[in-house]
């Protein structure tokens, strides 16, 4: 029997008074109607009897609809194509953007339509599977190659065993692949991944007998051999760790978890130097290990306008334009409830070209032997990467969690109003129940079947609310990035859908003015499948564990992860990566990753990262460095050129430094959280381990 949301808000009030979780603080205003107007007392209703604590775990519908289904049987609708305006009109939970379908006309963008069945589906699955997976597989994907062998950015087996003469190291260690994972934050597969150790031929070893990082795959000829090449994939940003794989089932290398661990500039700049290709420069797309700054289309989409009484201001706009900066990846599980993607909501996430674009062949590869053209092998593939993408789930939380707690978090989750209460700094969005899922969805389905909260049950766990800036209140750079220059050619560029461009279904960029209409600009609230596993937090990764975004007061300004303890021998001589290990180094009460608080000063340069007087607020070195790649796109990333120098090992070290004070990298925001009781947020934090 489905109980009545009117009667489980008053039996909460009961059970959260008896529990010293001040429930008479939530009160009427946290639903979206009102409360019967009645004395007579409403019965208790015990929340271990209300339907609270389950999970998808993310991925997409279409995949636990198909379990056990014939190939013949018709696929449900899209739910993310459910978010159309007016959707969440007086409900809960708030919905601002709208689902553009990119493919609702294949013929017009040239690409395969969206499966209709799920023998089609798992079709897709299967070819994205051998596209994206990678480990040598005949047909998976490497950077700007397409499925060709050989791109300029793929490196021989012979350059990348001799990695470890960049190390400083007087020899190639016995220990190679384990250290070559920790230096640059990389995961391992237990899946064979494999690639010739020195001496050895691919072809009479089936590949070769040694071990590739999840990140990186030999390539194979177009006869099936193997080429000796190793090319990049996109899992150096996109699948990470968590926990190790012998402390649990689910644990170790996970595909789709947006990676912190990643020192993509090191990564870059090491390879760069052993193999004198252009890899090097892609050291300057991480200012920090685990942030990354791979999403600079303000830099490649130049404007081609014409000229018009717009032109000036719009190539004026491009050019200052500036970096997109610091940004923490999210998590590939959650695309299946996301209508749109990026940090600020950008795109549709039907506009699957420009998820392919470090894919797209170039120069070496192309005109193909095939005499395929790049756009056409990237319109060809994206669709089978993206149903790949959408069937990847979050792993379950591997530790015990208390039950009644998280039922109490559930509900909080859901019905606390947080500008019901006195002194809340955040001004109050328009819409919604003022709650966490009025912003991030609602999961529990005692609410995501009540009318109230969401349209149709189908909307359960679907993230789709931009939230306004002045309401979330986070570090503004990324969002200021993408200026209107941006914005207008965006949708004009090789990873756009130009086709669709004035049409209803219009997916160039959501944030342009005649899309958005009057949504306020600011970041995307995402979905929170797997949040127990994705620290650190916000779009530039700044807080290091969940507890601190709900308690803005217990943000560190300068925090470094706990490292892998390194082998005896070899302490002090190798660079070892961020500790995976839940047992060595999570910390369950914060939900997040252990960390060492830092002060001013501390393995930093101080007159850039400090202030000079000896405080630890903005120095005068950081903000007039703000003002140059903040400000002008040919300057977008000079604080970070000193990676293509040598490294010592200290400096190394210092780049797992989060510094709050750098530019892009600020703490600040969504602070509406700081009216909470440490009470309600460790409810808050049990329920959403069971997410």
């Amino acid at each position: 029997m489905k109980i009545p949301f009117r009667l489980c808000a008053w039996a909460l009030l009961g059970v959260l008074s008896a529990c010293g979780q001040g429930g008479r603080e939530m009160g009427a205003n946290s639903r979206a109607e009102p409360l019967p107007d009645t004395d007579a007392p409403a019965p208790a209703v015990p929340s271990r009897e209300l339907d609270l604590l389950n999970s998808s775990h993310g991925g997409h519908r279409w995949f636990d609809f198909c379990e056990g289904q014939a190939d013949t049987v018709a696929l449900p609708a899209d739910p993310r194509s459910l978010v159309q305006p007016g959707i969440s009109d007086g409900r809960a939970v708030l919905f601002n953007v709208k689902w553009q379908d990119c493919h609702a006309d294949p013929e017009l963008v040239g690409e395969k339509p969206h499966p209709k069945t799920c023998g089609e589906l798992r079709q897709q699955w299967e070819a994205g599977d051998r596209l994206m997976r990678g480990n040598g597989r005949v047909g998976s994907g490497n950077f700007f190659s397409g499925t060709e062998p050989g791109g300029y950015l793929t490196l021989s087996a012979e350059e990348y065993n001799r990695l470890w003469t960049v190390w400083g190291l007087p020899a190639r260690p016995d220990n190679f692949e384990e250290l070559m994972a920790q230096r640059y934050g990389l995961a391992v597969s237990p899946e064979r991944n494999p690639y010739p150790l020195p001496g050895e031929d691919p072809n009479s070893t089936d590949g070769g007998s040694g071990q590739l990082p999840i990140n990186l795959t030999q390539t194979r000829n177009a006869d099936g051999s193997w080429s000796g090449r190793i090319g990049f994939t996109c899992h150096g940003c996109h699948s990470s760790a968590v926990g190790l794989a012998e402390e649990g089932e689910g644990l170790g290398a996970r595909y789709g978890l947006g990676t912190g661990l990643t020192d993509i500039g090191l990564f870059s700049r090491d390879f760069g130097l052993v193999s004198q290709r252009p890899t090097a420069l892609f050291g300057l797309f991480g200012a920090s290990r685990g942030t990354n700054n791979a999403q600079f289309g303000n830099l490649v989409a130049i404007p081609d306008f014409e000229p018009g009484p717009e032109f000036i201001e719009l190539l004026v706009g491009w050019l200052t334009s500036g970096t997109t900066a610091s940004m923490d990846t999210p998590n590939w599980w959650n695309m299946g409830h996301r209508p749109n993607k990026f940090i600020d909501g950008m795109l549709s996430s039907d506009a699957v070209r420009v998820d392919m674009a470090f894919y797209t062949p170039t120069l070496d590869n192309y005109p193909s032997p095939t005499g395929q053209d790049s756009g056409a092998w990237v319109r060809s593939h994206n669709q089978d990467a993206d149903i790949w993408v959408l069937g990847l789930k979050a792993p379950e939380y591997p530790l015990d969690i208390d039950e009644n707690l998280a039922r109490q978090g559930a509900i909080l989750f859901h019905v606390l109003d947080l500008w019901g209460r006195e002194g809340n700094p955040a001004p109050r969005p328009e819409g919604g129940n003022g709650s966490c899922a009025s912003c991030h969805g609602a999961y529990a389905n005692h609410f995501a079947n009540d009318p109230a909260f969401l349209a149709t049950p189908e909307l359960k766990g679907v993230g789709g609310y931009i939230t306004p800036l002045d309401v979330i209140r986070t570090d503004p750079v990324r969002l200021e990035a993408y200026g209107r220059a941006y914005q207008e050619t965006n949708g004009g560029a090789s990873s756009g859908y130009p086709e669709t461009v004035g049409r209803d279904n219009d997916c160039g960029s959501q944030t342009r003015e005649d899309l958005r209409g009057d949504r306020e600009e600011g970041y995307l609230a995402p979905p929170l499948f797997g949040v127990w596993a994705s620290a650190p937090y916000f779009h530039n990764g700044s807080v290091p564990d969940v507890w601190g975004v709900l308690d803005p007061s217990a943000r560190p300004k300068l925090w470094k992860r706990q490292s892998t303890p390194a082998r005896p021998d070899q302490e002090g001589q190798v660079v070892m990566g961020y500790d995976v290990s839940i047992e060595r180094a999570y910390n369950p009460d914060r939900l997040g990753w252990n960390y060492e608080e830092m002060a001013c000063g501390d393995g930093t340069i101080p007159v850039l990262n400090c202030d000079p007087m000896g405080g630890e607020d903005d120095a005068l070195g950081q903000q007039l460095l703000a003002q140059a790649y903040g400000n002008v796109v040919a300057a977008w990333n000079v604080g970070n050129a000193p990676i293509l120098l040598d490294l010592t090992p200290e400096q190394v070290e210092n780049r797992k430094i989060y510094n709050t004070n750098l530019f892009s990298q600020g703490n600040e925001g969504h602070d509406f959280t700081a009216v909470l009781s440490d009470a309600e947020r460790r409810a808050l934090i049990e329920y959403m381990k069971t997410l």
